[in-house]
């Protein structure tokens, strides 16, 4: 989700009680077109595992109780250098540390500023991996 100034978006953004963070330790995209894992089977898209330099990371994330449950999203931003190759409209809002508590209690317009790729720099990536084809991980 990456239009926070939209309604449907802007009205949950703009409270805190909205605002959650999704602890992640890595996320996947698949590659934007498929591979011959070599195992003479049909090529497939295989996946792009990416981290931080933080064990586990902090994604800016959204939810909500509706009649029938509760859901959570997480809030993207424009790609960095990184992840761009792969997925080029959008990744995830990864957090610094230090903006966690900006991203639950902050202002509307400070939380949108934080809305921004993280440091391509912090992160990694490996792949293509084929674990359906290879049980890889």
């Amino acid at each position: 989700m990456r239009q926070l100034r939209l309604a449907q978006w802007r009205r949950l953004a703009e409270k805190p009680q909205n605002r959650c963070i999704v602890p992640l330790t890595e996320f996947c995209e698949f590659t934007p077109n498929k591979r011959d894992p070599g195992d003479g089977k049909l090529p497939l898209k295989g996946e792009m595992w990416f981290s931080t330099d933080q064990h586990v990371f902090p994604v800016a994330g959204l939810w909500q109780r509706t009649k029938d449950r509760v859901g959570f999203t997480m809030v993207t931003c424009d790609p960095n250098e990184l992840v761009a190759p792969i997925h080029p409209k959008a990744m995830i809002t990864i957090l610094d540390p230090e903006d966690v508590d900006t991203w639950l209690r902050g202002s509307y317009d400070e939380v949108v500023a934080l809305q921004k790729p993280y440091n391509a720099a912090k992160m990694t990536v490996r792949g293509p991996v084929f674990p359906t084809r290879t049980g890889e991980k």
